[in-house]
């Protein structure tokens, strides 16, 4: 069974959250505001605090992680997977009544349980660990790095490094965590890797994202665009295997480089239109 560790001691100053009070304009209350509202506006503002320990005595949820021979059950608090639409939905069809009932406590550790058969544990534990401490391994520093993972070489040749933020970007989209996406995009561009592994997440970003994902699928064509260098003396033959798999990749990829021409042809000659004529046949 695999096991997911939390990198570091939780934090539980940290991971409380107070809710947002209303702002209530004074003088509005005093020009013509019903006392009634009032009441409700004010009750609103003195919301109690949400504190992280709430969330550690909400009751426990079962994660099933993969399938077959390489199933992982994990548990977690359900009150941190309400941070997420989607869990939150799957744990609004729990029962509450197997939840507390000590004569069913059997049936409860059945019901209250969500699968997640198409991931890895990679991802998922990385996702624990965000929704515990509000980061994952390896954590972004000050300097605007990641901080040193000693498992991982300096320079990523497979493309693993990549796809370990890859398949989190792509779980947070599924659950509707924006902002551990972002944080996943982020940490995949302070990664130092080569030719071969680009292309491994090149593949994995075309294969597991929707066309209209431009937010990591542009920089990814932008990357390949403007390394025709590294194309030909690196990767020519993943390239254009690249591109016979993913034909909107190699769209993508050619349209950012006509721009690019376009744009420095604009800059040389400005005000000029290029044009090009169909040279008529004889017709003597």
């Amino acid at each position: 069974m695999a096991e997911v560790q939390l990198d570091g001691p939780l934090d539980l100053t940290a991971g409380d959250i107070e809710m947002d009070p209303i702002d209530v304009d004074a003088g509005e209350l005093e020009n013509g505001a019903e006392e009634d509202d009032g009441d409700v506006m004010e009750e609103e503002a003195t919301a109690p605090r949400v504190l992280f320990i709430d969330y550690l005595k909400s009751p426990i949820v079962e994660i099933v992680v993969g399938s077959g021979e390489d199933q992982t059950f994990l548990t977690v608090h359900q009150g941190l997977l309400m941070r997420s639409p989607y869990l939150a939905d799957r744990c609004s069809r729990f029962s509450e009544d197997a939840t507390f009932a000590w004569l069913t406590i059997a049936c409860a550790h059945k019901e209250r349980r969500i699968e997640l058969g198409e991931y890895d544990i990679d991802p998922v534990g990385c996702l624990l660990q965000y929704l515990y401490t509000g980061e994952y391994f390896p954590r972004k520093l000050n300097e605007g790095r990641l901080e040193d993972d000693p498992s991982a070489p300096a320079v990523d040749d497979s493309g693993e490094q990549l796809l370990k933020h890859a398949r989190v970007y792509t779980l947070a989209d599924k659950l509707g965590l924006d902002e551990l996406k972002a944080l996943a995009h982020s940490k995949i561009h302070r990664i130092n890797s080569n030719a071969k592994g680009e292309i491994a997440y090149a593949r994995f970003v075309y294969a597991n994202t929707p066309r209209e994902d431009t937010t990591i699928r542009k920089p990814v064509a932008a990357f390949w665009a403007h390394r025709s260098h590294v194309l030909r003396h690196e990767a020519e033959d993943e390239f254009r295997k690249m591109c016979l798999e993913f034909p909107q990749f190699g769209f993508d990829v050619l349209s950012l480089v006509l721009d690019a021409k376009e744009k420095s042809r604009e800059k040389e000659h400005p005000g000029e239109r290029s044009s090009r004529k169909r040279i008529r046949q004889s017709q003597g």
